[in-house]
């Protein structure tokens, strides 16, 4: 789906802004909706691809600097060394970076500048097939230009915003709770159920014409919907549904 920019008036701009800090909520809130229903700044609008991209470079430098990563030499990213290899070193583009967070948690995801991260959480429960599927989903998002709205969506949410009128433009100078507070809000985003099966078929697709099995596709949506709601954090952003593994499995048996 694209969205065009709303023509608000002073007054509707001010309300937007008023709304979008006392709405505790609205980071939960799916990106579409809150798009369409006007309740964002109009700064969050104007973002380019070139702001987007620099807001990405620093939300995913601040998210390095705060986890731990994995080592080279360690299992977890030798196997994702493999696997990349599988997924290719671009995205419409733009060059990937792909590292693995040491954590329990259950996670993966993918920001507009080709920062791709893996939490050890998820590759624990997956083999290598499921792994591919869920980053292939993730740079899906990258490359179908949802992380571009989320982002947007992050920014205008976050106390970053607070910054777009300072010197330096939208970056200028943030500091490193603006930055946790955008990094946190574009973490915990929520795609819509269009742009998720979009993601899914992107992933099936890129895989498919590599000549790789997109099986494992079914099986991670499985088993991320089997975990209990507290330990995965892909959960409240990737609602992994029957349907959308039927999904899956009816493009797999069309396409023998």
């Amino acid at each position: 789906m694209k969205f065009s920019r709303l023509a608000l008036g002073a007054s509707a701009i001010a309300a937007a802004v008023v709304t979008l800090a006392s709405c505790g909520s609205v980071a939960n809130m799916n990106p579409d909706a809150l798009l369409q229903s006007g309740q964002m700044a109009t700064q969050a609008f104007s973002l380019s691809d070139s702001d987007v991209r620099a807001l990405s470079d620093k939300s995913c430098a601040q998210m390095d600097a705060e986890s731990k990563i994995a080592p080279a030499s360690s299992q977890y990213a030798q196997r994702l060394n493999r696997i990349s290899k599988q997924l290719g070193d671009n995205i419409n583009g733009v060059p990937v970076n792909y590292k693995v967070y040491i954590t329990k948690d259950v996670n993966a995801w993918a920001m507009a500048n080709g920062c791709v991260r893996v939490y050890s959480g998820l590759m624990d429960m997956m083999n290598d097939d499921e792994v591919r599927g869920v980053v292939g989903h993730e740079m899906g998002h990258v490359a179908l230009g949802h992380t571009k709205k989320a982002m947007q969506l992050a920014y205008a949410t976050s106390a970053a915003r607070s910054v777009a009128s300072q010197a330096g433009g939208v970056v200028g100078s943030l500091s490193s709770s603006q930055l946790g507070d955008l990094s946190e809000k574009f973490i915990n985003a929520q795609f819509s159920q269009s742009q998720e099966s979009a993601a899914d078929d992107y992933s099936f697709d890129q895989q498919k014409k590599k000549g790789y099995n997109p099986a494992g596709l079914v099986t991670a949506f499985q088993k991320l919907a089997a975990l209990d709601g507290g330990k995965s954090s892909m959960l409240s952003s990737h609602p992994s549904s029957p349907s959308r593994a039927k999904h899956i499995e009816e493009r797999i048996a069309s396409s023998k």
